[in-house]
């Protein structure tokens, strides 16, 4: 959800205060990075999942309110949309049978949630872009109540003085479906609350922090091919994952001239490979204008020379208004700093095991590309992983990618050939039990081998109940009714049947 604010709106004073409060934080950190100790005695992962809420017709029910207040449980809390709730799980270490226990506590959690939600007439659902949203729904009372999603609202609003466009052509699949479009206006962020995903932390010391923030840029094409699962926005079938072309439509501050003037948009990829944690958060200071400029009454200097972790909070919240897919992140907790990289590439669902799966191939690639001695980034360009992450999110499983070594190769033979046994030694050196890395990994496998993933399921479903007579909004539903038997069931979503077609 990112950090609270106080206010919705601030003065020319309060952001000049903002910016010079800003800058004095990145000194700190700079120095914090060559002095201080950060907390790295017992590496930990973290994981947030987003979540929507449906009514009894599958259509998107706002009343996370009245949700949260039936759940009543401090992990879960509010998110953009009054038809979304996100879940907050407390960080855990990895080795033994943590990841076992995580897939079993996350069942017993959502289904008490699910179950507590009915009480509010609504039922949840884990997936990328809920399938029956219509723009209609996106009208009136949308948002939560909650100063930041106002805040932000009127930012990028006040940034960009225009309605935004959103503008999404699909493409063929190789299955033979045609390729479908979408271009409309809106005069809110509201779209951006049809994106809902899957956020892993991976807890890391400063000196390693570079190898794993570029070893998990590499990452990022493939996790989108194994794990899309959000064809559908608006009735239209477009990207495997729209999410990530959404995300940036929907919150782009830049008017047509600026992009085509080569402004950065808030949500990035980025544009090179860093040497250090700094770089990342010294290109937020100096491309990126300030979105929710609220001071604290921290002294950062004073804390530091006074042997303590300063929060840093005008930086912290900066970084958290640049919507980087593998975002750097500050924290201290109990006292002490740390670092994290935040892995946001995935969406959410289909099932538990499956999240499980994809955090399972993540944590176990980073692992080793990360640790490598002559590592991937040294030998293709930037511009090639952030080709591979759009060929990702745009083709899913019928995406190719370019890898040192294979040249053009389809992304599960990358998978399969490379990265898989990557990610079992990975997890092996993590000290992951082997049942439960062979359980993830498994699936990881059968993904590949059968070339099916979320995205893949709903679209082929949608096709075969419209072949049937259906009209998509009414196969939009009919899925939706399959897609959640599929969910509780936490039978992987590469099982899953699909309908006949005639």
């Amino acid at each position: 959800m990112g950090d609270d604010i106080a206010a919705s709106t601030f003065t020319r004073e309060q952001r000049l205060q903002y910016r010079q409060k800003v800058r004095r934080c990145l000194d700190v950190f700079e120095r914090m990075l060559v002095e201080h100790h950060f907390d790295f005695d017992r590496p930990l992962t973290g994981l947030e999942i987003e979540l929507n809420l449906i009514d009894a017709d599958g259509d998107p029910a706002m009343r996370n309110t009245e949700v949260l207040q039936a759940i009543e449980d401090p992990e879960y809390q509010t998110e953009l949309g009054r038809y979304n709730i996100e879940l907050n799980v407390p960080p855990r270490p990895l080795p033994g049978n943590s990841a076992l226990e995580l897939e079993s506590e996350l069942r017993q959690s959502l289904d008490r949630a699910d179950a507590k939600a009915a009480d509010a007439d609504s039922r949840i659902v884990m997936v990328g872009i809920l399938p029956t949203l219509e723009p209609d729904d996106l009208d009136g009372e949308w948002m939560s109540n909650n100063p930041r999603y106002a805040a932000l609202d009127e930012a990028v609003f006040a940034a960009r003085r225009e309605d935004l466009e959103l503008d999404i052509a699909g493409s063929v699949t190789t299955s033979g479906q045609p390729a479908e479009s979408l271009r409309m206006w809106h005069s809110t962020i509201a779209p951006e609350s049809a994106c809902t995903s899957v956020q892993l932390h991976l807890q890391v010391s400063p000196a390693d922090f570079a190898a794993n923030w570029n070893a998990a840029q590499t990452l990022a094409g493939p996790q989108l091919a194994l794990g899309a699962n959000s064809p559908f926005l608006f009735g239209k079938r477009l990207w495997a994952e729209t999410r990530i072309e959404l995300f940036l439509q929907a919150t782009d501050t830049r008017s047509p001239e600026l992009r085509n003037q080569g402004v950065r948009p808030v949500v990035f990829f980025g544009e090179r490979w860093i040497t250090s944690i700094f770089d990342l958060f010294e290109e937020n200071v100096r491309y990126f204008p300030a979105l929710l400029p609220e001071t604290t009454d921290e002294d950062p200097e004073a804390e530091l020379a006074a042997g303590n972790a300063p929060r840093l909070q005008e930086l912290r919240l900066h970084n958290g208004t640049v919507y980087r897919w593998n975002r750097p992140v500050y924290d201290v907790v109990a006292g002490r700093p740390h670092l994290r990289v935040e892995n946001r590439v995935l969406p959410a669902g289909p099932t538990v095991v499956d999240v499980m799966a994809n955090a399972a191939f993540y944590y176990g690639a980073m692992k080793m590309l990360a640790a490598d001695e002559r590592p991937v980034w040294t030998k293709m360009s930037f511009d090639a992983a952030k080709a591979n992450f759009e060929a990702g999110a745009r083709r899913g499983v019928d995406a190719t990618f370019y890898w040192p070594g294979y040249g053009e190769v389809a992304w599960d033979e990358l998978l399969l050939r490379r990265l898989l046994p990557l990610a079992y030694e990975g997890l092996d050196r993590w000290g992951v039990a082997p049942q439960a890395r062979d359980r993830y990994l498994g699936i990881v496998a059968e993904r590949c081998r059968l070339q099916r993933n979320g995205s893949w399921w709903q679209s082929e479903t949608v096709a075969a109940l419209q072949s049937r007579g259906a009209s998509r909004e009414q196969a939009l539903h009919q899925m939706l009714d399959l897609y959640l038997q599929g969910m509780h069931s936490n039978e992987p979503v590469h099982t899953w049947e699909v309908p006949t077609r005639r």
